[in-house]
């Protein structure tokens, strides 16, 4: 399933989810004009080994990490899931909450997928353990919430409306179980414990910040709860 949209409208716009969707698709054209873009990525990237040794300003990965990207479907799908269900949580925190909310879950799935990989030179990018986190406050505040999703059934595509909570817990399932499978394995390509880690962390900041679940909202396409 691939999320195209979500019905649940916002009261306001939100520019912070665009400004990160601006920044993050600006420094990944910088990325690919760069002839240095190995350098650029084991620079900037976090790389666990590295920060647990060196510390000090290595801890400055943690964050601009998560604005470098690998490769064009990797920025597509990251910032296509930032777009749907970022402007719901910024809507509900407001912008400044937002973005101590964004890179708080960033930061965090970072450390964990760090602290599993402590001893590993691999540069890990993206901004996906930031987006995990906002996928996990929408699953807490909005279950019920429906979610557009590209479906294809062998050479049927279809686009069926799929509750909140069984689209982004099974898309949760989709990165525990390989996590669990390649864990302190190197090499695997995707960073499943930052995504986890990103997931849970979101749920458990949203409550911190103050967040109560929407159990009844927007049940369908005509009908408010």
């Amino acid at each position: 399933m691939i999320p195209i949209s979500d019905i649940n409208p916002r009261r306001r716009f939100p520019y912070v989810t665009v400004g990160l969707i601006i920044i993050n698709v600006i420094i990944f054209l910088y990325e690919i004009l760069n002839p240095n873009l190995n350098m650029l990525i084991y620079k900037w990237g976090v790389v666990p080994k590295r920060m647990f040794t060196l510390g000090g300003v290595e801890y400055l990965t943690l964050i601009t990490s998560m604005f470098l990207h690998g490769s064009f479907a990797h920025i597509i799908g990251n910032m296509l899931y930032l777009w749907i269900f970022g402007d719901n949580i910024e809507n509900f925190l407001g912008p400044a909450k937002f973005i101590l909310f964004y890179f708080l879950s960033g930061i965090l799935a970072g450390l964990i997928h760090s602290m599993i990989y402590a001893s590993s030179m691999v540069p890990t990018i993206g901004a996906s353990g930031a987006i995990a986190g906002i996928m996990g406050a929408y699953f807490y505040l909005y279950p019920n919430a429906k979610v557009l999703a590209l479906v294809f059934l062998f050479f049927y595509i279809t686009i069926i409306p799929v509750p909140a909570f069984i689209f982004l817990g099974i898309w949760f399932l989709m990165q525990l179980l390989p996590a669990f499978v390649s864990f302190g394995k190197l090499g695997t390509g995707i960073a499943f414990w930052a995504h986890v880690g990103g997931f849970v962390a979101g749920i458990v900041l949203i409550i911190l910040m103050g967040g109560r679940r929407r159990r009844g909202y927007y049940n369908s396409y005509w009908r408010r709860w």
